[in-house]
C-alpha cells in the first residue's frame, strides 16, 4: 500500500549530511511505490509556540502567520512522519524543534483536523560518536514523540563523525537510510 511521507529537514546547510540522509531515504521509499514530499524548516521559518493557547482561533493551527501555514496542509495528508535533523547540542535542531512544538495544535480536543500520521522515522546526523552517547538525548526525544503520540518508529539512521559537508558519504549510512525508505 502506497504511504504519503514527509520528510521535516531541519539544517541550514541546503548540500549537507542531512540533506543527502534525506535525499537517500527518499530514494528508497519512491523505488517502494511512496510518495514523499520535504519541507525545510530552515528555509520556512516557524516562529517557537508561545503558549497563547489561541490554536485553531483564526480557522488554522496557529494564529501566528509563519512557516507553519505551508506546513500544515503536508502534514494533515502525511501518514508517515520523518524527522532528519543535524545534532545539535545533543538533540534536533532549533528550526525543527520549533515545528515539532506546533503539533500541540494537533492534539488539542479542539482540532479543527486531526494527523493521520501513524508512523515516523529519525535521521541524523553528526560529528560526535553515536556509541560514546551523543546521541542519547536526541533519541529520548524521538522516543518520547513516538510513544506520546503512539505513532510506530520505523527505524533510525545516526551518522556520526559527519562534520563536513559530503562526510556521511564515506560512512554507508546511506545506503542504509536508502534501504530503511524501501522498507517502509
Amino acid at each position: 500500500m502506497s504511504k504519503k511521507i514527509l520528510v521535516l529537514t531541519g539544517s541550514p546547510r541546503q548540500l549537507g549530511n542531512s540533506a543527502l540522509l534525506a535525499d537517500a531515504f527518499i530514494q528508497g521509499a519512491k523505488a517502494a511505490g511512496h510518495t514523499a514530499k520535504v519541507f525545510e524548516t530552515a528555509f520556512h521559518p516557524i516562529l517557537p509556540c508561545k503558549a497563547c493557547d489561541k490554536c485553531w482561533t483564526a480557522g488554522k493551527p496557529c494564529v501566528f502567520n509563519d512557516g507553519l501555514d505551508q506546513l500544515a496542509p503536508l502534514l494533515e495528508e502525511a501518514d508517515v512522519l520523518v524527522f532528519c535533523t543535524p545534532l545539535y547540542w545533543f538533540t534536533m535542531s532549533a528550526q525543527l524543534k520549533s515545528a515539532v512544538d506546533k503539533l500541540y495544535a494537533y492534539m488539542k480536543p479542539g482540532a479543527l483536523r486531526k494527523l493521520h500520521i501513524k508512523e515516523c522515522v529519525l535521521l541524523a546526523a553528526a560529528e560526535g560518536s553515536e556509541p560514546d552517547g551523543d546521541y542519547d538525548g536526541l533519541k529520548a526525544t524521538y522516543k518520547s514523540i513516538a510513544d506520546y503520540l503512539k505513532w510506530t518508529d520505523r527505524g533510525r539512521v545516526l551518522a556520526a563523525g559527519t562534520w563536513d559537508a559530503g562526510d556521511i558519504i564515506k560512512t554507508g549510512k546511506l545506503k542504509e537510510a536508502q534501504e530503511l525508505g524501501t522498507s517502509i
